[in-house]
This record gives structure tokens, C-alpha cells and sequence, in this order.
């Protein structure tokens, strides 16, 4: 397992919108594996493999996004507090006390992350009961009134924390959705010289996490017959969470996702794809969520539509900065994709 490779594409900062960077990393990453490689207006990078020896090759697509969640920076202080806008979904209460990276045109800065108000020592016992809201955090990058000087509205913040192996976990963040990306790269990397008779789009989206935008335009350039949603999903088999909530198991194997609130998965390749997994003994289990929703949406809705579904790898904590997966997981989502993909041989 390329370990190396997620670790490089979980650590780089990209939040919606300023995916550069990991756009550059996969770019690099991916020389000579497709016979076309451009970025579109928005910033998705599509990949193509051509088809050989037919005309009437189907069009496979992955779509795997690039983006993070984050912020960006909407104010700096005369004090040089930077005031944020999210950019992404976030809890308030996992963003108490947490170190940040600024990134700027010009390199990146570190900072922390914190709320307003009193430190526990002169605060009350009602005034730590309360959870501020998002906007109520801002970051310190230690420069007081000469953060202006380095730092401008539209510069971004992620997490600042580092990929970490635990026992037989991968644990980061930003593996919502990084695993969607080295998946893209790995299967077709696998792959090789099978799969020529359908001409596979490998989709690297930008601002998925702000309404499935870079996929919409990516799917519609496209048009593609079959769309692969490729991302992560919730793993709540955790203390407190009962077990109809628990959405998937870690080590249970990849995610097959039936229904979330964007779309409703194309019955017969969820069919297909599960026959397929137990025909190659690898390991899986169908999901759904009642909210949220994914890239495969925007392939099955673009243009005249196409058959959809969801290749999951189950996360749990997700959104936060110990979002973690099952290697196992892992490992069965790129099998699957390689095996369905190596059906569609010429």
C-alpha cells in the first residue's frame, strides 16, 4: 500500500476553492498514466483513458474530490486577529484550542485557533457551558498589528496536523477526501493495461464540499455513462451512537452507497458491484445516509444522466482533525475499483 502517497496528499492544504496545490501533487504524481490530462475553469483536474479497438466505448468516470474543509480569512484586526468564513461543515466543538496553517501567496504561517471570551481562570461556570459558534473563532498568528503586512482577505486555513499510522488505522486530516484521490491515482496505477475497452475519466473536483460544484461542470464536460462517486463516509460504531446510526463498521470492508440525500444509487451496479465483491471475496457493506451527499450525484445528473453509485471507505470523526479509516477498508475499495474496471477489458 502506497502509505507515502496518502500521507503527502493528506498533509498538503486545500480547502474549497484553492485546491492548487493538491491539484500540482496529483499532477505530478500522475505522468504517463492517462492519455489526456487537463484542468477545467473551476479547477478540476480530468483525466482521461482512452478506449482501444472500439468506438462505442462506454464512458466510466471517477469522481474524486480534491478539497478539504477549512476557512478563509474574511477580516484581520488592527490587533492582526484574523477573522474567518468556513469554507465546509464544522463542528464548533472540535475547534477549541487547535494549531493552523495560514496559507498565503507567500508561504504559509503558523497559528492557533481559539473563541472569544475568558480563559477558565476568570470565567464562570455558566460561561463555560456555553459553545461559541463558528464565526466566533479567530487565529493568532503572533504578529499582532503586522499580520496585515503578510496576510490578506481570501488567504485560507486548514488544520495544521500530521498523517499518523495507528495499529492497522490511517489516521489525518483531510482523509475526507485525499482517500477519494489516492484512489483515483492507485486504481489506474493497478490497472495497467486492462480496462481498455471503456475510455475511464479519472475526475479530481474542486468544491465538493461546498455543494458538489467542480463535479456538476466535470460531469457535464464529460457525460458520462456510468459515474463513481469515490469518498469517505461516516463510521459512527463509536460509544454513544446507537448501532441503526452507525452507517459502517471499521474493517468491514468498502462502502457501497445506496442513498444519501443528493441521489439514489443506480440499482443494477449495485447489484453488479456486490456480485462482484463476493465473487472476489473482498470485503464490503452497503451504506446510506439520511443527509449529506457526494459526487456521484453530479454524474448521474449531468447533461442527459448516467447510472451512479458510491464507493465509500467508512471514516470515523470525520471532520475533524482525527478523521480515521481501516486500512482493510482501504485496501477493498482499490480492489473493487480495479476489478470492476478490469471488466470493461477489449
Amino acid at each position: 500500500m502506497n502509505t507515502d502517497l496518502l500521507k503527502r496528499l493528506c498533509e498538503m492544504p486545500g480547502v474549497p476553492g484553492r485546491e492548487n496545490r493538491v491539484r500540482d501533487l496529483i499532477t505530478s504524481e500522475i505522468k504517463g498514466m492517462f492519455d489526456n490530462v487537463e484542468t477545467d475553469a473551476m479547477g478540476s483536474l480530468i483525466c482521461r483513458r482512452d478506449a482501444h479497438g472500439t468506438e462505442d466505448a462506454p464512458k466510466v468516470m471517477l469522481l474524486c474530490h480534491m478539497d478539504e474543509i477549512g476557512f478563509l480569512v474574511s477580516h484581520i484586526s488592527k490587533d492582526g486577529f484574523l477573522y474567518l468564513q468556513p469554507v465546509g461543515g464544522f463542528d464548533p466543538r472540535n475547534l477549541f484550542s487547535r494549531r493552523v496553517l495560514v496559507c498565503t501567496d507567500d508561504g504559509d504561517l503558523k497559528g492557533v485557533m481559539n473563541p472569544g471570551g475568558k480563559p477558565i481562570h476568570i470565567s464562570s461556570p455558566e460561561d463555560r457551558k456555553k459553545i461559541p459558534e463558528v464565526g466566533e473563532f479567530f487565529v493568532d498568528i503572533g504578529l499582532g498589528e503586522k499580520a496585515k503586512d503578510v496576510v490578506k482577505v481570501g488567504d485560507y486555513v486548514v488544520m495544521d496536523e500530521p498523517f499518523v499510522e495507528m495499529g492497522d488505522r490511517f489516521v489525518s486530516k483531510a482523509l475526507d477526501n485525499r482517500v477519494a484521490c489516492w484512489l483515483g491515482i492507485e486504481a489506474i496505477r493497478k490497472l495497467g493495461k486492462k480496462g481498455r475497452g471503456a475510455e475511464i475519466h479519472v475526475a479530481f473536483t474542486c468544491q465538493e464540499e461546498v455543494g458538489l460544484r467542480g463535479a456538476r461542470t466535470a460531469a457535464y464536460r464529460v457525460r458520462p455513462d456510468i459515474g463513481l462517486g469515490i469518498d469517505t463516509t461516516l463510521a459512527c460504531d463509536t460509544p454513544g451512537v446507537p448501532d441503526h446510526m452507525a452507517t459502517t463498521q471499521l474493517g468491514k470492508g468498502f462502502g457501497l452507497h445506496v442513498r444519501d440525500s443528493s441521489f439514489i444509487a443506480d440499482a443494477e451496479l449495485v447489484r453488479d458491484i456486490e456480485a462482484l465483491a463476493l465473487r472476489r471475496k473482498i470485503p464490503f457493506q452497503r451504506t446510506m445516509l439520511a443527509a449529506g451527499g457526494q459526487d456521484g450525484a453530479a454524474a448521474q445528473q449531468a447533461a442527459a444522466g448516467a447510472r451512479a453509485i458510491g464507493i465509500v471507505v467508512g471514516t470515523r470523526y470525520i471532520h475533524t482533525v482525527t478523521e480515521m479509516i481501516a486500512k482493510r477498508d482501504l485496501q477493498a475499495a482499490l480492489d473493487i475499483l480495479v476489478a470492476y474496471l478490469e471488466g470493461f477489458d477489449s
